[in-house]
């Protein structure tokens, strides 16, 4: 899985030098082409090159992955160590928020945070975000509640360590490995689900190259050009499955 992320980041980044075609260039004497020599995947119902598209898909379809997991388990581990350290009231108000916010189905919550901030790439990524929070928060307090009664914790309280240091240089770093493996599972999930937004079109919107966006453009074409759905489908579909073996893993 790591072999193959790591394979995909550097297909991603050396995409400019490596693809044999402007992803955005019309050529409408070539659109509908099955897969050959000059168009390794075929081409569109504009004539772009799909191989090109699907490289330069990549930047962003898992960046929006990455980068919506990098916030929510950041935002999110604050509010849970917050909750998992003081307890009490604290911890009642806050887990009534995220109880609300989890009362939403998933995809759901975040149709609706896309559609009233508009489609495009970084509100895009702010409404997968948002509905990352809840999870990072609990897992977190959940590992915080059973290590803060340790005796090091005790130790630390003994000797007039602040709180901001008890929970950020004690607790947080010894709860931390079951965040690790919910981000690394997590950003597979926010890929399917930022490719899922711009397939309904709420998400990026064409001209750009996206995952999703490409399947959306693809899906009249299906019966007759199926690579055009294919290529797309199995560039998520290889991503998601690596992230899963190196969340295993």
């Amino acid at each position: 899985g790591g072999v193959i992320i790591v394979l995909i980041l550097l297909l991603m980044v050396l995409s400019p030098w490596i693809t044999p075609h402007d992803p955005n260039a019309i050529n409408l004497s070539a659109r509908l082409l099955p897969p050959s020599a000059a168009h390794w995947f075929g081409t569109d119902e504009l004539g772009r090159d799909i191989f090109s598209r699907i490289l330069y898909g990549g930047r962003y379809s898992v960046t929006m992955g990455l980068i919506s997991v990098a916030i929510s388990t950041t935002v999110g581990m604050s509010i849970g160590a917050i909750a998992g350290y003081f307890g009490g009231q604290v911890d009642n108000v806050i887990m009534r928020v995220l109880d609300v916010i989890q009362s939403l189905p998933a995809m759901l919550l975040t149709i609706v945070i896309s559609a009233a901030l508009g489609s495009g790439y970084f509100n895009t990524i702010l409404a997968l975000s948002v509905n990352g929070l809840p999870a990072s928060a609990r897992m977190l307090r959940a590992q915080m509640m059973k290590v803060r009664d340790s005796e090091y914790i005790e130790a630390a309280v003994s000797i007039n360590c602040s709180r901001f240091r008890i929970i950020t240089s004690h607790l947080i770093p010894n709860s931390l490995s079951a965040n690790i493996v919910q981000a690394t599972m997590a950003v597979a999930n926010m890929i399917v689900m930022a490719a899922s937004l711009s397939f309904i079109g709420l998400g990026v919107q064409p001209p750009t190259p996206e995952w999703g966006a490409m399947l959306s453009g693809a899906r009249q074409f299906i019966r007759q050009c199926p690579h055009m759905v294919i290529a797309p489908g199995m560039a998520i579909a290889i991503t998601i499955l690596a992230l899963n073996l190196l969340g295993d893993g």
